[in-house]
């Protein structure tokens, strides 16, 4: 019996990688992974899903166990559970699930983190900058022209769309013009929150071309689901050449009196 229930918890041990991508095709799991390091993060998901059903599996099993063993019939045995055995038992238990689980994803997590999510890009990487202010219920997105400097005459300007090229990291800094809002990229595993008077960063570099989704994930007042905007990944030629529209047309409407339009701030590394 014991072999039994062993070879079935293996068994499904290895389906669950399988049935996790089946699911993430279908829609019914993680948003597709469009960025060079989202890896990262599904990977510790995916880890303490697998070992959360592991503990999930043992415990159904040792109910399973008591409730047969226990049935009607069973003499009681009674412990108190406060001797030296038993205070071991438990200790050794939850160390076992402290260090093996939690130990597992606090060491992962910081790695992932120095080596990937906090090694932004320099200046000598030659990364797409961009400056996004969130206001109730809209991105206002800025991209410097090809002078590299913002508040210029060939900055583009969109509101809800940001466009990159992949294969280039892209370095984004954050500011809210009236609440806390959140700066959500399910399909590059970021999320930053944008505060008033305070400029936050976030980077990240996409490898797979397409039109994703961009969120807000902080509830900011009664119309928050109006904070949806999109972010179209291209090929370096196509970027280019939307790039070279959008100065164009940025450099015909361009009013250095309009002080309103230049919203945009001093970048530094």
């Amino acid at each position: 019996m014991k072999r039994r229930l062993m070879l079935a918890l293996g068994a499904a041990l290895m389906l669950l990688p399988r049935l996790a991508h089946a699911l993430s095709e279908e829609g019914y799991a993680r948003p597709f992974d469009a960025s060079v390091d989202g890896h990262r993060s599904d990977w510790l998901f995916n880890i303490t899903t697998v070992m959360i059903s592991i503990l999930f599996i043992l415990m159904v099993i040792i109910l399973g166990w008591a409730t047969l063993l226990h049935r009607e019939g069973h003499k009681a045995h009674y412990e108190h559970g406060v001797g030296p055995k038993h205070l071991m038992m438990t200790a050794v238990i939850a160390a076992v699930i402290f260090f093996g689980v939690d130990g597992t994803m606090l060491i992962h997590s910081f790695a992932d983190l120095q080596e990937a999510f906090w090694k932004f890009p320099t200046e000598a990487d030659k990364p797409i900058e961009v400056e996004v202010l969130a206001q109730q219920w809209v991105w206002n997105i800025r991209q410097t022209g090809p002078d590299g400097k913002f508040n210029t005459a060939d900055d583009i300007v969109t509101l809800n769309d940001l466009r990159v090229p992949k294969d280039r990291p892209v370095m984004i800094k954050l500011l809210s013009k009236d609440v806390i809002h959140s700066f959500y990229l399910p399909n590059f595993r970021i999320k930053q929150d944008a505060f008033p008077g305070t400029t936050t960063r976030i980077w990240f570099q996409a490898v797979q071309p397409g039109q994703f989704e961009i969120a807000c994930a902080q509830h900011c007042g009664a119309n928050h689901y109006k904070m949806e905007a999109s972010i179209t990944i291209d090929t370096p030629e196509r970027y280019a050449a939307w790039e070279k529209a959008q100065v164009a047309q940025a450099e015909r409407r361009f009013d250095p009196g309009d002080v309103d339009a230049h919203w945009g701030w001093e970048w530094e590394y």
